[in-house]
């Protein structure tokens, strides 16, 4: 009855079940049963004269506090509750479900181990704490085990306990606000994900740690170790729904199957390594003197491979038996024929003996470079048993301090109308107040030229989403109005107060729009505003805005994007209604950082303003009040699970290189790298925007990767193609020739081989060292026949032997003109990682300047 009196509210609500969460936009989903409890001073009746002390009575018909939870992020979708409970003692009790959807502040770097702390802050959302005081009315423990035993959802997470605790919220005029706010504790249930997730990885880690007992003199492990990284990007395509999505932090389960799939990958650049020098040492200059030492010595001690002593006696004794020759003895002529067939027999063996000797054996540089291999290879082992080992220790603590958490985690608390009040209460200034609510269709104006100035402010208090192909931004903003109603005044002493709320409906309210918005409101709905003594009217409401947002996603994701909300009247013009900022734009953006509930994907940067006029139809000008939202997308998320991985899969197939394609299936390697890399991209896809008006930069980049890799892949089967059939080609052109094999040779380094035609000459033709014929004894002619037939099958089989690794003229100019293009590919494929490396770190770091 005294407009001085408090209302006291009293409230406490049941959890009844945990609907969702969502990770990206930062949105906790939960459906309540909200109770509130006040005193009507203007009801009283006797139980006993009028039969009952309680009635139940629509909702519609009283006054109802408008308390509202501040993260709430959008309209409440639960079933409506027409009615509420009034108590003969003046008590009222009204009571419904919502469905709410609230910010908060979600950290899963523990993921899938985290818990979650979310707040629910209840306060009057127009009224100041001189008008309405919240209190608990039931203990926490009493709502937490409630909420507990009622609850109907047994999903992924799990309510540890629900504490609050009461403070108020202090503005820059000195008024204030009591809240009470309540903090949620969910846990995530883990098992799903350690028996899909963990324990599968492991399974493909592991098979990727025994693969480095196989041995790749024998076996292609290339190709084994590729196809493994096919099927893991396979198995996180398949767990991708799984995995959460945010902006704010990279989960530990992100940063670790990143470290096994980059081991995967330096594993397969080992190997391919490895093969490369067993293939190859033999055309590489001698190990450095400290290869040697820091390799060889120390590091091959210390995983232990120690270095190998090879076997001097051996060799030396071959190379006498090969600097031996057959003495020259004196004897009868068919003697002298029988040595000279043996002793050209002996000639060809030898020759056998060192091609095959250089093919099997390889020098001495040749095996310290595949021992330098070998020690690489068992140190990287080493790392993968030490990765291993500590990934399950951290994933066994982790999950044993989730739930040592429950125990331990302590709980958080102008000329105008007098009007005249018949008494200083509330329905004397309601009853003086009703003429002024009949003139709610009009400005609230004495002379129809007096021009009504309307204050706007707001805070942006949630980034809820962006929407790149519709270019559409989603924003939850607390929107402030005031203005001055003329047809009001009162005197504060004679009404007993110097203010009132009253329902919004019942006054005139500017028509104040914002331009960009694309769809109707759908934050909770809040009735009344404030009217004080001298005809000030200030309307505060949330308001969801989903507005139009030109989006510029060319250096996506190091993007900074600038949309914009205009204010201003839809109806009147200039001369009728004028839009003011009460103050600086600085405070609107400093506030709203500091009541920003949201750390998703988006950081705001900066908000200013400007002030805008535009002609109309008929010559007048209207107002608009224009502010800028400057927002910067965190790019860490898309730095890891995009860039990163897909610079491990182009920098594989720029080591797949050092395959020597003469002994390497070199081209179904490379088939199934673009085949993984599809698949990546594949479950990358939801990341990357989607949009018609610029291709984002980081299109480009994977699509020039895809551009190089089947670029290698055709190089490749050309130089397959010339390895293995260029012996039925004709002559390299000239042209080629002078193009190719000299300026692009000289170019990559690798300049025309000179061909030794001197071993080739000696074999042309087997039958021409046959020696004339000579007469002697029918057995010992015989004998000669015999060797000289032995003869030419050796000779003939030496000349297979070394056209098959030697080959014509021709063919190898077609194999040279092969190296040569690969070699610039090679070079071509530095180039760009190295290009897009640098361009890449040089706009994320003018992300930070913007």
């Amino acid at each position: 009855m005294n407009m001085t009196t408090c209302t006291n509210i009293k409230i406490f609500f049941t959890l009844y079940g945990i609907l969702g969460v969502d990770e990206k936009a930062q949105l906790l989903t939960t459906y309540l049963w909200l109770h509130y409890w006040w005193i009507n001073e203007l009801v009283s009746w006797d139980p006993v004269e009028c039969g009952t002390n309680k009635i139940t009575l629509p909702r519609d018909k009283f006054w109802i506090p408008d308390i509202v939870i501040n993260e709430f992020m959008d309209e409440n979708t639960a079933p409506t509750v027409p009615y509420l409970n009034l108590y003969s003692n003046g008590w009222m009790h009204d009571a419904y479900p919502a469905k709410v959807v609230s910010s908060c502040n979600l950290d899963i770097y523990n993921f899938p181990f985290d818990i979650q702390n979310c707040t629910l802050t209840f306060n009057s959302y127009i009224h100041y704490a001189t008008d309405i005081i919240i209190f608990l009315n039931k203990s926490m423990d009493h709502i937490t085990e409630h909420s507990k035993d009622v609850m109907t959802t047994l999903g992924e997470w799990e309510l540890l306990d629900i504490t609050s605790n009461k403070h108020t919220l202090e503005f820059a005029d000195g008024e204030v606000i009591d809240e009470l706010a309540f903090h949620i504790r969910l846990r995530r249930r883990a098992t799903l994900y350690v028996v899909n997730l963990l324990i599968p990885s492991c399974f493909l880690i592991t098979v990727d740690l025994f693969s480095f007992l196989l041995p790749p003199q024998a076996v292609d492990r290339s190709s084994f170790k590729m196809t493994l990284i096919l099927g893991y990007t396979v198995f996180l395509l398949m767990m991708n729904d799984l995995l959460p999505s945010t902006g704010n932090s990279i989960p530990l389960i992100n940063i670790f199957f990143s470290l096994c799939l980059a081991l995967m990958v330096a594993s397969l650049l080992e190997t391919i390594f490895i093969t490369n020098l067993l293939c190859g040492s033999a055309n590489v200059s001698p190990v450095p003197h400290w290869i040697q030492v820091l390799v060889l010595q120390i590091l091959g001690c210390l995983v232990p491979l120690p270095q190998k002593v090879k076997d001097s006696d051996t060799k030396r004794s071959a190379a006498v038996a090969k600097r031996e020759e057959p003495r020259d003895e004196r004897g009868p002529l068919v003697e002298d024929k029988a040595v000279q067939e043996l002793r050209s027999l002996g000639k060809d063996l030898q020759a056998l003996r060192l091609q095959v000797e250089q093919q099997l054996g390889g020098t001495s540089s040749s095996e310290e470079w595949i021992q330098v291999g070998f020690t690489i290879d068992r140190l990287l082992f080493g790392l993968y048993i030490l990765f291993i080992s500590v990934s399950f220790i951290t994933i066994i603590i982790i999950w044993v301090n989730s739930y040592r958490q429950l125990h331990n985690m302590a709980k958080t608390e102008s000329s105008s109308l007098m009007m005249n009040c018949s008494q200083p209460d509330a329905p004397s200034l309601l009853e003086a107040l009703k003429p002024v609510f009949k003139l709610s269709a009009i400005r609230p104006v004495r002379n129809i030229s007096t021009i009504t100035h309307v204050n706007i402010s707001f805070t942006l208090y949630g980034i809820l989403g962006v929407d790149e192909k519709a270019q559409i931004l989603t924003t939850l903003i607390w929107q402030s109005l005031s203005w001055r109603n003329e047809f009001i005044s009162w005197d504060p002493q004679q009404c007993g107060s110097s203010s009132i709320t009253v329902p919004r409906k019942l006054l005139w309210v500017p028509d104040v729009v914002i331009n960009e918005f694309m769809e109707k409101n759908s934050a909770p709905f809040t009735p009344y505003t404030y009217v004080y003594y001298d005809g000030l009217v200030f309307d505060a409401q949330p308001v969801r805005v989903v507005s139009s947002c030109r989006l510029d996603i060319y250096k996506f994701p190091f993007d900074v994007q600038n949309c914009s909300l205009s204010f201003n009247s839809y109806m009147y013009l200039k001369s009728a209604l004028q839009i003011n900022l009460p103050g600086p734009a600085g405070e609107i953006f400093e506030m709203s950082k500091e009541m920003m509930a949201t750390m998703g994907e988006w950081e705001l940067i900066g908000i200013t303003v400007e002030k805008l006029v535009f002609n109309a139809n008929n010559e007048e000008v209207y107002e608009e009040l224009r502010f800028y939202v400057s927002l910067k997308r965190r790019a860490t998320l898309y730095v890891v699970n995009l860039l990163i991985p897909s610079c491990f899969l182009i920098t594989v197939d720029l080591f797949s290189f050092l395959l020597p394609p003469q002994t390497v299936d070199r081209s179904s390697f490379k088939m199934t790298l673009i085949l993984g890399y599809t698949v990546f991209l594949l479950i990358m896809n939801d990341l990357l925007p989607v949009t018609g008006n610029s291709i984002p930069l980081i299109n480009v980049f994977l699509s020039l990767c895809l551009g190089l890799m089947v670029a290698s892949l055709l190089e490749t089967i050309l130089i397959t193609n010339l390895l293995c059939g260029s012996t039925h080609y004709s002559a390299v052109p000239h042209w080629i020739r002078v193009l190719v094999l000299r300026i692009l040779g000289q170019l990559v380094r690798l300049p025309p081989k000179s061909r030794d035609l001197q071993d080739v000459t000696v074999i042309q033709n087997p039958s021409d060292s046959e020696a004339p014929e000579q007469k002697g004894p029918l057995n010992k002619d015989k004998a000669l026949d015999e060797l000289r037939s032995l003869g030419k099958e050796l000779q003939g089989l030496r000349l297979q032997v070394e056209q098959h690794l030697g080959g014509s003229q021709s063919s190898e100019e077609w194999i040279q003109v092969g190296f040569i293009i690969d070699r610039l590919l090679f070079g071509l494929y530095v180039l760009f990682i190295s290009v897009s490396f640098i361009t890449i770190i040089i706009i994320w770091v003018q992300s930070y300047n913007p």
